[in-house]
């Protein structure tokens, strides 16, 4: 079964989530959205039409998302198959967190890794590849 098919995005906790997007946006230029994180899109030998993206996204300190890893940072991949994957990972020992979730932005899933960082795992709807 294919598992990780790419990068997702970068979620990190901070003190203004605001203040540092706009940061990010007029130093960086990356194009922050009003919902606070920016969309970096990309093409790919698997992908050449670029139909995808990787996320951007800073999260109030204090946020829960994150929970129960204590880390001020979530990875997010790219999934072919999220609960075929889930399944496995649930099979091969590995801690699952809660179930996965179907939403209009695809489905999602979630594992903590042996140190306690969160991951989570994305499979994008069908029409962004």
């Amino acid at each position: 079964m294919k598992r990780v098919t790419g990068f997702g995005g970068i979620f990190f906790k901070s003190r203004d989530p605001q203040a540092l997007a706009e940061w990010y946006r007029v130093h960086l230029g990356l194009d922050v959205q009003p919902w606070g994180g920016a969309e970096l899109p990309w093409a790919s030998p698997d992908n050449p039409g670029g139909t995808g993206s990787s996320m951007w996204t800073p999260f109030k300190a204090d946020t829960g998302y994150f929970a129960p890893s204590q880390a001020a940072f979530m990875v997010n991949f790219r999934v072919a198959d999220l609960h075929g994957l889930v399944a496995a990972l649930r099979a091969e020992g590995c801690e699952v967190v809660g179930e996965p979730q179907d939403s209009e932005y695809g489905k999602f899933g979630w594992v903590l890794d042996p140190e306690g960082n969160k991951v989570e795992l994305w499979e994008p709807p069908a029409a962004t590849g």
